[in-house]
């Protein structure tokens, strides 16, 4: 497992990974198999989604935000952060996706995001391989 840093500046973000898991495969001479892409928090998440419109990543935390409000009377978490814990949970917190000759197998459009909605903060991301 390759643990990876990343600092995100918003308290909801969505922020384009796609290179570095490319630059650590080309790192670790991975050539063709599987990526595995995990985030290691309750807050944070992943996922696979358009990379080349930023108003459809702008359109996803919307809909999110919509969906799960932040200052909702009946959260009782103590921390304050509940509709992050609810987002990152909607979200995932892991992805696959298939590497040939070292580079991400993705559709034309797609990219690899990691998901902040507890932010800013320093995260971690853990890649493992099988090959």
């Amino acid at each position: 497992m390759i643990e990876l840093k990343i600092q995100s500046h918003a308290r909801d973000e969505l922020i384009s990974i796609s290179h570095l898991i490319e630059e650590t495969a080309g790192v670790r001479k991975w050539r063709n198999g599987v990526v595995t892409i995990f985030v290691p928090h309750t807050t944070a998440g992943v996922t696979i989604q358009e990379n080349a419109d930023p108003d459809v990543l702008r359109d996803v935390l919307h809909a999110l935000n919509r969906m799960v409000e932040w200052n909702d009377p009946a959260y009782q978490h103590m921390e304050g952060n509940s509709a992050a814990h609810v987002k990152a949970s909607l979200m995932g917190s892991s992805v696959q996706c298939l590497v040939e000759d070292g580079r991400l197998c993705l559709g034309t459009w797609q990219g690899v995001f990691f998901a902040e909605f507890d932010g800013p903060r320093s995260r971690k991301i853990w890649v493992s391989w099988a090959g």
